[in-house]
């Protein structure tokens, strides 16, 4: 059964409008070439993003405008995680967050009818799901690094491992892989497929560094994943790696710490990745601090257009992080002008494209 994303708004009539969020990403502002063009005077002209999230949620990103993006009537700063029935604002245009499935009955049951934007065709079966259970036992498989460095020196101190398709008929791109693998309940297996083959392929041509490597938010409390991580400590005592929780696998601060416990006793190092993303788990991370830090690339993009006050929030954010012992980092940054921004607010790691893209396992 396929998923439909949608904004909803209600007219001063009091008539309801839909409008379908995609493709993603999906742009919003007065700007012509969004995807969603609405003409407000509260809009900036490429006012905010929604991307899909490896979680299968949507992700609202701002995109530094002049009036803000808030949920729950809240501003947000940089980006957050969207649910259902969650009311978003855009500047002064309001909309909820709705999703619909739809299936083959309800179609059958419509009749004859126009077919509006963004209402496809029901899909029964998922798409190259043969080539996608083969790519799950290591069948086109491949990945890359990208090189994380010091903010002053720029000397690439660390690499995150990233999972890729080489698959004539698979999208190569991690999210839209995990799009696929949410379709059919199988996140937790692309995962370790990737990191599996990220270990065993790419962890032997970068010795001496450390490594960072993702998980799923359905994995990172499983019996499995620790045991997989144990096994990895005996056949690989050399490695240095460093366990990245993604934002919604942070729940609750008494498994925050247990997880942090256990990661100590196996001899693996983690990072609080998305940092600032919707929530900045203030509570989580000083109860539990985190050997990094990674800042979500929404909350730093175009940090030196940014007002004084979203400045202010980053940089006392980053002063707590290094309080606490954590090593902050910056993710997502583009621009010489967002790292000089980033080293002065205290960061001591910048990963994005202006520093280095992912270099492809082949060439390491």
């Amino acid at each position: 059964m396929e998923r439909q994303w949608f904004l909803e708004s209600i007219a001063a009539d009091g008539s309801h409008f839909t409008y379908p969020i995609t493709p993603l990403p999906f742009r919003i502002g007065r700007d012509a070439k969004n995807d969603l063009v609405l003409a407000s005077r509260g809009l900036s002209r490429n006012h905010a993003l929604m991307t899909a999230d490896i979680s299968g949620r949507l992700r609202l990103t701002d995109l530094n405008s002049t009036n803000g993006s808030f949920v729950g009537r809240r501003r947000i700063e940089g980006s957050c995680l969207l649910d259902e029935n969650d009311i978003v604002h855009f500047g002064t245009a309001e909309f909820r967050v709705r999703m619909r499935a739809l299936d083959q009955t309800r179609i059958d049951q419509m009749g004859t009818m126009l077919v509006p934007n963004g209402l496809a065709l029901s899909e029964l079966f998922v798409p190259n799901e043969p080539e996608f259970l083969d790519l799950l036992d290591g069948e086109g498989v491949s990945g890359a690094a990208q090189p994380i460095v010091d903010s002053i020196s720029r000397k690439t101190v660390a690499y995150e491992l990233l999972g890729r398709a080489n698959h004539p008929r698979l999208p190569s791109a991690p999210i839209r892989l995990f799009s696929l693998a949410t379709a059919l309940d199988r996140e937790v297996e692309l995962s370790v497929a990737f990191r599996r083959f990220s270990l065993a392929e790419i962890a032997p041509r970068l010795p001496g560094f450390p490594l960072f490597a993702n998980t799923h938010p359905k994995e990172t409390f499983s019996r499995e994943f620790f045991a997989s991580l144990v096994h990895l400590r005996r056949h690989q005592p050399e490695l240095d790696l460093v366990i990245e929780i993604h934002e919604t696998a942070v729940t609750e601060t008494a498994r925050l710490i247990d997880l942090a416990a256990r990661f100590r006793d196996i001899g693996v190092r983690f990072a609080y990745d998305d940092f600032g993303a919707g929530q900045a788990r203030l509570s989580e991370l000083g109860e539990a601090p985190a050997h990094f830090v990674k800042f979500d690339m929404g909350l730093l993009h175009d940090i030196h257009l940014a007002g004084d006050r979203k400045r202010r929030v980053v940089s006392d954010l980053v002063k707590l992080v290094l309080d606490l012992g954590s090593v902050p980092l910056a993710e997502g940054i583009e621009l010489e002008a967002e790292a000089e921004i980033c080293r002065d607010m205290g960061f001591r790691l910048i990963q994005g494209f202006l520093t280095g893209k992912p270099i492809p396992f082949e060439r390491l």
